[in-house]
């Protein structure tokens, strides 16, 4: 039997007064650069109305920083990342130019280094939709007014990080070859940080693989069903990776707590996503092992994809970056108060009708980041702030 180990508890804490943090601000390409300085006034406001100080301090990464450094991740940013108390992306880069796999650097690469060197390892996705905007899915607003789930995606190892890892030529053709591979310590960690958020939740857990074929997949399982044991009140199913996403268009509402690996979690938040009908409402954020000065874990928040054209990056919607900074609010700073305040503001304004373009309806009014910010600020303002 695996030793439990509170370590792994991540519930949120009381709201704190008077802290200070340092949160890293790293746009990544311009509309990322739209929806991230939305954020930090949000940021500020949240600081100013419940008397703590948050500073704000910006660098260079993803696509802006391969056009103005040659390299994604500069050393003053990664300096900066290693000193901030949580750092907010603006999602990855989405223009066309970074689509040929065979660039010798791409944004992405930034991702992954920082995931290494923060000690990132669970990555989540909250997938909640507004009711005002139900008819924006595919799928029937019956379906997915009730959807209110969370993935949470191992980013540490797998495919993305196996070796080896490489191409050659062999009788005349092209090969390739990636690695999958899971430690147990790795498998372990991100299944206790599942069961605990379930358990804060409506204690349900999915675990998914594709143990009918993979032996990664076996042992995920093995581990998963070890550790179930000393969950009793979370009720855990285990589900094959293909059966999970068709139960994401047909049946979401089952799912509470989704919890996989990483290449199955990469494309199983695509599918669950898809739900909202738009990417720009939906924030995302990866904790680690490392405890920053505060005693939080250190956080990358960051919103799904860019949500505008990259020639209109003021028309992009900044609504998952906002809520992605409420998930920092809640998960680096420990401030619960405020994260739900940050969310019930957004949610004011959505209700009050106020629309981006990728989200406004034919007849709508649209309007563009500062706008939609305004709005949210706004609603945030007239909250009031509790003893």
């Amino acid at each position: 039997m695996i030793k439990r180990d509170r370590r792994y508890r991540h519930s949120a804490p009381e709201s704190g007064t008077g802290r200070s943090a340092t949160v890293a601000l790293l746009p990544g390409d311009a509309s990322g650069t739209v929806v991230t300085d939305q954020a930090a006034r949000v940021l500020r406001a949240i600081g100013k109305k419940f008397g703590h100080s948050i500073e704000i301090e910006g660098g260079l990464y993803g696509a802006l920083a391969i056009d103005r450094a040659g390299t994604p991740l500069p050393a003053e940013t990664l300096a900066l990342a290693e000193r901030a108390d949580a750092l907010l992306l603006g999602g990855g880069a989405s223009a066309k130019r970074w689509e040929d796999p065979r660039l010798p650097v791409h944004p992405a690469q930034a991702t992954l280094e920082l995931r290494q060197r923060l000690g990132l390892y669970a990555n989540l996705r909250p997938v909640r939709l507004f009711s005002e905007l139900a008819d924006l899915s595919s799928l029937k607003p019956e379906l997915v007014r009730a959807v209110d789930l969370l993935l949470v995606r191992e980013v540490s190892s797998g495919v993305y990080f196996g070796k080896p890892k490489k191409r050659w030529q062999s009788s005349g053709e092209r090969r390739a070859l990636d690695t999958t591979a899971y430690s147990e310590k790795e498998i372990v960690r991100v299944l206790r940080f599942a069961f605990e958020l379930a358990q804060g939740r409506r204690r349900r857990l999915t675990s998914v693989d594709k143990a009918n074929v993979l032996a990664t997949s076996k042992l995920w399982r093995e581990i998963a069903n070890e550790l179930a044991a000393e969950y009793s009140e979370v009720s855990l199913e285990h589900m094959l990776v293909d059966n999970c996403a068709v139960y994401l268009m047909t049946d979401p509402g089952r799912f509470d707590v989704i919890v996989t690996e990483n290449l199955f979690g990469y494309i199983l938040q695509d599918v669950a996503g898809a739900l909202a009908g738009a990417h720009g409402l939906l924030p995302g954020g990866s904790l680690g092992t490392q405890k920053n000065t505060i005693g939080f874990p250190v956080g990358v928040y960051e919103p799904t994809r860019a949500a505008a054209p990259q020639a209109e990056p003021e028309k992009a919607n900044p609504v998952a970056a906002i809520l992605s900074a409420a998930m920092l609010l809640r998960h680096s700073l420990g401030l619960e108060k405020e994260a739900a305040a940050v969310e019930g503001a957004v949610s004011a304004a959505v209700r009050r009708g106020f629309r981006t373009a990728d989200i406004a309806r034919a007849g709508e009014r649209a309007v563009d980041a500062a706008a939609m910010t305004d709005a949210v600020l706004g609603a945030l303002e007239q909250e009031k702030t509790a003893d």
